[in-house]
């Protein structure tokens, strides 16, 4: 067992690791970040992807250890005193959430797209989405709810 520092969502953690254990098991079942999904263990469905020093990284594949000293921010994290981050307030206003699983992860592939592309076009949403698999919307109302967080954040 190696003990590492883990910064999430400006919280420091202390956390007892293997070398092979995921960052996405890590924050879930050790830490309590149960807004990091587990769905297809492969990097392919994008329900775990959370941000690692501001980019959007699908959290199991990486390796816990290679996030010590890393800013790891999960969709929680972008609620701030209190107040809903614009992103999840359009996700609700434009019913982009269904089951709501996929949700966290698209969340912050959105966050990453708008914090590098403050005014994407519907073709840019929905190539930065596209690790990001929803068998719910049909990806429509997710597109429109970033489109207006992004009109919305000017």
């Amino acid at each position: 067992m190696l003990n590492i520092e883990l910064k999430v969502n400006g919280m420091k953690f202390n956390v007892d690791v293997t070398p092979y254990d995921t960052l996405a098991k890590i924050l879930r079942e050790k830490l309590g970040f149960t807004d990091v999904k587990n769905g297809c263990e492969n990097g392919e469905c994008g329900s775990c992807t959370v941000l690692v020093d501001g980019k959007a990284v699908v959290s199991c594949l990486m390796l816990a250890v290679k996030a010590e000293g890393k800013e790891i921010t999960t969709a929680r994290g972008l609620a701030k005193d209190g107040k809903l981050h614009i992103l999840q307030e359009k996700f609700i206003a434009h019913d982009a959430i269904q089951c709501g699983y996929c949700t966290p992860g698209m969340l912050m592939s959105a966050k990453a797209l708008l914090d590098t592309n403050p005014n994407p076009s519907e073709e840019e949403i929905r190539i930065g989405i596209s690790g990001n698999i929803c068998r719910c919307t049909g990806y429509q109302q997710i597109v429109e709810a970033i489109a207006a967080a992004a009109t919305e954040n000017k």
